[in-house]
Order: C-alpha cells, then sequence, then structure tokens
C-alpha cells in the first residue's frame, strides 16, 4: 500500500488548529480581549457574557482604536502593531505581541470588530465569520473599540462538547476579570453575565480598594501589604496573615510585569516566606506583583501567555520569599495569649459551667450514652462495657466501634481511649466531623432546625465564590441556613441550623466555597452531602483546641454512636488502633513470632 500524499492544509482547517492552543474556553477569549484593551490604553472597559460565552462575548474599550484602512489586516493571522524582528521577543513591554488572537477567535465564531480612533470623525466595522472576512463599513460609533464574539465554536462543534458546564465557565470568567482587576486598579472593569452585573472596580487606582470590591472590606483590612525591591526585581500585592488561609492554592495569584502567569517557581517561594507559619494543608491568600526587565523574562512559552521563563529564576525566588517575610514579620503582631489559646487554662480543665463545644450536651454525672444511644451506669472504676461488646477487627465504616475508655487528650489534637482489643488515638477534629455531618444527614427527611440571627450578618465575597454560592442556595434552607443574594456578590444571612449555633455565621457561609474539599471523592454526585461536609469541616473542633474532660467523653460516646465511625465525610480516618499484642510485643511480653 502506497505511503499517503503528503498535501499541505486549508488555510481555515490551519487556522481551525491554530485557534486551538489559544482558544480553550469561553475566559480564553475573554483574556484575549481584555489584553488587547490594556495595550490600547483603555481606561473603561465592559466584558458583557452571554450563556456562559457561547452565545455571545462583547468587550468594549475606550482605548487608542484601530484606523480604518487598518481593521483588515487586525483580524489576520500573524499581523500585530506590537514587534517587527525578533529580538522584539526579549524586549514585550505589552500583553499581546503574536498578531494571531483575533484571528484565531474569528476562525471559530462570527466576530464583529468595530473601532474609531479618537481623532477619526466616523468608526469603522468589519465582520469575520467562520475566518471569513468581509469588507470594512464605516459605522458610527464612540472612540475606542468594540469586538462582539457570536456563537463560539458554532463551526468545531467537537470543542463545544469539551466546555464544562455553563456555572463552571462562568466562574473561570469570574477568576480572570477579578485577577485583571486587581493588577489594573487604574481601569475601571464591569463585568455583566446574563444582563447580571457580577463585578465592578471604580478605576480610581487603589488596589485595596480593589480588593475591597472583589474579596469584601474584612478580607482586604486584614491583607498585609508587601512592597520590596531587590536587584533586578521588584516585589509588590498584598499577602493573608498567617490565621487567614485557605484548603487550597486557587487564590495564590502571580503577576509578572502586569502578566497573570502559573508558576511553580513562584508558588514555592511565597510557601517559604510562609515557613513555619502556616498549619500543614493550609494555604495563604496572596496577590503578588514581580517586576522586572522585559529582557530578565521569557513571555513567549506557551501559547496562551500563562507561563513565562526567568533568566535567573533563583534571584526571583529570593527575591519573592525575602519581600514577602518582610511583610509577615513587620505587620504580623505577636499573638496574645488568651486570645491564641482556646481557653487560658492550658493544660487544666476549665472551670465549672465552661462551655467549649456547644454542640455536645451535657450528660448526667455518673452516666454516658452507649453505641445505640441508651443510658449506660458507670462507677468510680470506670464505664462499665456491657457483656455483648461489639466484634473487634470490624471493617471500617460497616460496624460500630468497640466502646472505649477514655484515657485523655494529647497534644490538644488526638484523645487517647482504651478498647476491649487495644488503643485507640482519635483524631479530634475528624471525629467531630463525623458527628457533625451525621446529625445534619439525619434530618434529610425534614427541614433542619434553625436558630434566627437577632441581626442579619452581611458576607461579601469574590464573583466565583458568589457565583459558587449562588448555585447551592436551593439547598441551604432544608439545611436550616437562611440565606438571600443583597447585592453584587454579597449575601445576608438571616439563620443558620441550630447545630451550627455557637458558629461565626459569615464563617460557616464561606466554608460553603471557600474550603471546597479536593479529595470529596466518597461524596462525588452527592452535591447535599458536599455541601454539609464543607461546613462541618469548618465546625468541627480544631487540631490544638483544649477540651475539657467531659467535652472530651461526650466526644468519644458521641462517635461511638455514629453510623461510620471510622472515617470523615471527606474519608480520612478518625482513629488508629494499636492492637494488645502489639504492645506486648514491643514491650518484651511475646517472643518473636
Amino acid at each position: 500500500m502506497p505511503a499517503p500524499a503528503i498535501h499541505l492544509l486549508p488555510p481555515e482547517l490551519v487556522s481551525q488548529i491554530a485557534a486551538g492552543e489559544v482558544v480553550e474556553r469561553p475566559a480564553s477569549v475573554v483574556k484575549e480581549l481584555l489584553e488587547n484593551a490594556l495595550d490600547a490604553k483603555a481606561r473603561d472597559i465592559r466584558i458583557t457574557v452571554r450563556e456562559a460565552g457561547r452565545r455571545l462575548i462583547e468587550v468594549a474599550d475606550d482605548g487608542h482604536g484601530i484606523p480604518a484602512d487598518q481593521l483588515a489586516l487586525a483580524v489576520a493571522r500573524h499581523a500585530t502593531s506590537k514587534i517587527q524582528r525578533a529580538d522584539d521577543l526579549f524586549h514585550i513591554l505589552t500583553l499581546g505581541f503574536r498578531g494571531e488572537a483575533l484571528a484565531a477567535i474569528a476562525s471559530v465564531s462570527r466576530l464583529t470588530l468595530t473601532s474609531r480612533p479618537p481623532e477619526a470623525e466616523m468608526g469603522a466595522r468589519i465582520r469575520v465569520e467562520g475566518g471569513q472576512a468581509g469588507p470594512v463599513e464605516p459605522v458610527g460609533a464612540p472612540p475606542g473599540t468594540v469586538v462582539r464574539v457570536e456563537d463560539l465554536f458554532y463551526n468545531v462543534p467537537a470543542r463545544r462538547k469539551f466546555l464544562k458546564s455553563d456555572a463552571t465557565e462562568r466562574r473561570h470568567i469570574d477568576a480572570l476579570v477579578t485577577r485583571y482587576a486587581l493588577a489594573y486598579p487604574q481601569v475601571r472593569f464591569r463585568l455583566t453575565q446574563d444582563d447580571r452585573l457580577v463585578l465592578q472596580s471604580d478605576g480610581q487606582g487603589d488596589r485595596r480598594s480593589v480588593l475591597a470590591t472583589l474579596y469584601g472590606p474584612d478580607l482586604a483590612r486584614r491583607m498585609l501589604p508587601v512592597d520590596d525591591e531587590a536587584p533586578g526585581v521588584r516585589v509588590s500585592g498584598f499577602v493573608s496573615p498567617p490565621d487567614l488561609t485557605r484548603s487550597h492554592r486557587r487564590d495564590m495569584v502571580f503577576f509578572v510585569n502586569g502578566r497573570p502567569v502559573q508558576d511553580a517557581a513562584l508558588s514555592a517561594a511565597l510557601l517559604k516566606g510562609y515557613h513555619t507559619l502556616l498549619m500543614v494543608g493550609r494555604y495563604p491568600i496572596a496577590v503578588l506583583f514581580v517586576e522586572l526587565s522585559p529582557e530578565a523574562v521569557d513571555v513567549n512559552v506557551h501559547p496562551t501567555k500563562a507561563e513565562v521563563r526567568f533568566r535567573q529564576p533563583d534571584r526571583v525566588f529570593r527575591a519573592v520569599q525575602q519581600a514577602v517575610r518582610k511583610a509577615l514579620l513587620a505587620h504580623t503582631p505577636i499573638p496574645d495569649l488568651d486570645a491564641d489559646l482556646p481557653h487560658p487554662f492550658w493544660g487544666t480543665a476549665p472551670p465549672s459551667g465552661t462551655a467549649l463545644l456547644p454542640n455536645f450536651p451535657a450528660r448526667p454525672q455518673g452516666s454516658r450514652a452507649g453505641a445505640s444511644g441508651e443510658t449506660v451506669r458507670t462507677s468510680g472504676a470506670g464505664p462499665q462495657l456491657p457483656e455483648t461488646a461489639p466484634t473487634p477487627g470490624a471493617l471500617p465504616g460497616t460496624e460500630r466501634i468497640p466502646l472505649l475508655r477514655l484515657v485523655g487528650q494529647i497534644a490538644a489534637t488526638y484523645l487517647v481511649a482504651e478498647g476491649p482489643d487495644g488503643l485507640y488515638l482519635i483524631d479530634q477534629h475528624a471525629a467531630h466531623e463525623r458527628v457533625l455531618f451525621e446529625r445534619f444527614m439525619a434530618q434529610r427527611e425534614a427541614s433542619a432546625p434553625s436558630q434566627t440571627l437577632l441581626e442579619p450578618v452581611t458576607v461579601h465575597l469574590p464573583p466565583q465564590q458568589a457565583r459558587l454560592l449562588e448555585e447551592q442556595l436551593p439547598y441551604l434552607g432544608r439545611w436550616g441556613f437562611e440565606v438571600e443574594p443583597f447585592g453584587p456578590g454579597t449575601f445576608r444571612v438571616r439563620a443558620v441550623p441550630t447545630l451550627l449555633a455557637g458558629m461565626d455565621p459569615a464563617a460557616a457561609l464561606r466554608a460553603l466555597v471557600e474550603d471546597f474539599e479536593e479529595d470529596e471523592t466518597p461524596l462525588q454526585g452527592h452535591i447535599e452531602a458536599r455541601i454539609i461536609a464543607r461546613v462541618c469541616k469548618r465546625a468541627a473542633v480544631k487540631a490544638g483546641q483544649v477540651l475539657s474532660p467531659q467535652e472530651q467523653e461526650a466526644l468519644l460516646r458521641d462517635l461511638e454512636a455514629c453510623e461510620n465511625p471510622r472515617s470523615c465525610p471527606h474519608g480520612r480516618p478518625t482513629m488508629i488502633r494499636i492492637a494488645l499484642d502489639a504492645l506486648e510485643k514491643r514491650f518484651g511480653r511475646l517472643g518473636p513470632r
């Protein structure tokens, strides 16, 4: 069989292949059009999106515009005003430079480009459908440029099938515009999705003000300023204090010469600056701007321009680490002992009547609840196990754990208990998560009891988190939350579940979106269970919290009463067991086997 003949690809197919590298999703279109507007020195940028960008993406700006005789070139491949020769690739001062964004977008959509330079009396318009450009037409238009992208991927339906849900695509757009609004506080951004205002910045040049608009005034007030200069590198922006963290890295945002980038080395440098200040598994909130000579960074690394390569990466790493560390040491106060500890009686039982865990009701002295809820009488010598104790060695999550005798608490994190088959170490946070989760889920068939707040609490969230919460509002009422939208990115909490009566209502609401667990595999497909698991994670007693003997005992008995006591809702173990024969072997009471 002869080898297939080599042939040139049709120009439209070449354009669609190139578009696949640049236009990954609707947010990619928004990114390219935003960068063009910023390169045109726009001070006011308006983004309009319909149906998550599938139907319409429109970006209008008041920049310097494009002359009518250059509109056809603007939508042609590899046509740009930003570079002229190869050496210019190492002196790039603009966000865009390849001259392929508009052509790539136009090859997979119906694009209309309308522009008018301020000095021109008339504007001009050109339409491109599937890469085929029409004539340039004179039109009346205000100074600036409007790019209208309709029916994205209409001619490559396979690409449309790979898009995520509308909610996911909207969140990507929200997050993208949020980042550019932070990077360019002197520019006024306005994002509207499906006729609803999602984001608006004032363009006054105050980055902390933009932080307050996007993340809420409380978070913006707590963010620590970073401003430091090392040889050849300047680092500025904001980082969160060590007690304001997330369970993910998504709020660690970096810009290099005004360009949002994804760089593992920058993330590592940021975390190095927090060395010994963060709990395991927690990550800071950061918006950092790295400025250096254009010759010291290569931005022509990836088609989406989201990755960069530094000429001297070690120097940049040290500059970021030192800038973050200086900010933390300069602005983070020394913790107050009484405020930092769960209660001021470290190592001792709290005074009579002190309750640290409001969800643990007091039990009559001299009694405790057994695994099935019955009351078991105890004596001064300790609890008496029932005659028919559960069989040890049960599979995790399938049978109840043996009744245990509390020994105490170690490291303010683990409970130590004795069982009929060995020693048990219980993670108090994971155990309390499981207890709260099962109490919530037990109320699945009926509306959960709620407690009305004396005064409603207002919570402000950044656009992408606000959209996540809106998607979950239909589920919240049945779990005892009373939450209502109260303006763009703002919600008002009027009631919380009774089980969370002792928790900060704002923290309970933020838990629904801030601490989304990437490892919630056991709960995939069960949206309500995932929501409650997130709330329980935030509400549960934390590692490092000293519990009174009564609270330790109550937590242990409540865990025994759970249907699945051996793991928390996210699948992590609540306890480990050390068998008696293992202890005896360690102490030399048993010979080698």
